[in-house]
């Protein structure tokens, strides 16, 4: 699994060498889920059962470029994609936005899927600054979010949750590295998929794997 940094430097493969070795496998029509995860041993009925503790999403309050709070609750019982960009990133983001729209374009209008865009330059990327960015991209409603929020609970969420990367470094193009990857995250808040955002075959697969998930929590 390779997904395009913004600077790619050496180090910066490690989080995704752990999300191959934490993600669990499944079937072809059931997709995996990434990320550590801790076995819990308990009696029940006298009865030893092992239960599995996957990492989930967790709570968070950020503000949408409407300027209103969001937390967690804006994506309770929904499928969703999150991604990290930043508005005046001459790299990468330009290209991710394009294939977003992609995957925006097959879901709109849809109750059941969202989009959380966030930025990891929240000093200049004001809600006013991000809600001009998302109607210069066409985007309206409240389907896709685009969320500001401290920098430091945007990337502890991004690094520790989302599997993403995330650094602050003067000497890269724009002042930041970061990874391309879109996240698609499911109802019970897990990670289920992470994809190559700078290509077209990145956004149809998540595209395809968005359905996927909808089958399985159809059954």
């Amino acid at each position: 699994m390779y997904f395009k940094v913004h600077r790619l430097m050496p180090f910066l493969l490690l989080p995704a060498l752990a999300i191959m070795l934490f993600s669990c496998g499944g079937s072809d029509n059931k997709l995996p889920i990434y990320g550590e995860r801790d076995v819990v041993k308990n009696n029940a009925e006298g009865k030893e059962v092992t239960d599995t503790i996957y990492n989930t999403i967790p709570p968070f309050s950020f503000v949408n470029q409407k300027g209103d709070t969001v937390s967690e609750a804006i994506v309770k019982d929904k499928i969703y994609v999150a991604d990290f960009f930043f508005t005046s990133c001459p790299t990468i983001c330009p290209i991710m936005k394009r294939q977003m729209i992609k995957v925006y374009d097959k879901i709109k209008g849809s109750p059941d899927v969202m989009i959380l865009s966030h930025t990891i330059d929240p000093e200049h990327d004001t809600p006013q600054v991000l809600d001009k960015y998302a109607t210069d991209l066409g985007i309206t409603g409240t389907q896709w979010q685009f969320l500001n929020g401290p920098k430091e609970k945007v990337y502890e969420i991004g690094e520790k949750h989302y599997l993403s990367t995330l650094k602050e470094d003067k000497t890269a193009e724009g002042g930041f590295i970061h990874s391309g990857a879109f996240v698609l995250v499911d109802k019970d808040k897990r990670v289920r998929g992470m994809y190559d955002g700078t290509t077209d075959e990145g956004a149809q697969k998540l595209i395809a794997d968005i359905e996927k998930l909808r089958v399985e929590y159809s059954k």
